[in-house]
């Protein structure tokens, strides 16, 4: 991981992106030492996935379902064949 301080972050954004990508490490921009914001490369995702993983309701919705998974158990392959008639 690479960290810059923001005051010194003069180059344009792309320059920033382009190093990124070819190092395949992510880059932290920080005020005062403070980390404020991230470049990360990705790699074989669709803008809907990038999306969808950083989407606070999207993010609790798949916790709500996991927390259920664990309680309430989930449903078999055979049963959900079953359910869609296949």
């Amino acid at each position: 991981m690479k960290t810059l301080e923001m005051v010194r972050a003069t180059a344009p954004l792309a320059a920033y992106a382009q190093n990124v990508d070819g190092d395949k490490q992510m880059m932290v921009l920080t005020i005062d030492g403070k980390p404020v914001v991230a470049l990360v490369p990705i790699e074989n995702a669709d803008m809907e996935t990038v999306t969808l993983s950083t989407h606070p309701q999207f993010l609790a919705l798949i916790e709500r379902s996991r927390a259920r998974q664990k309680t309430q158990g989930g449903v078999s392959s055979d049963e959900m064949r079953r359910r869609l008639g296949l």
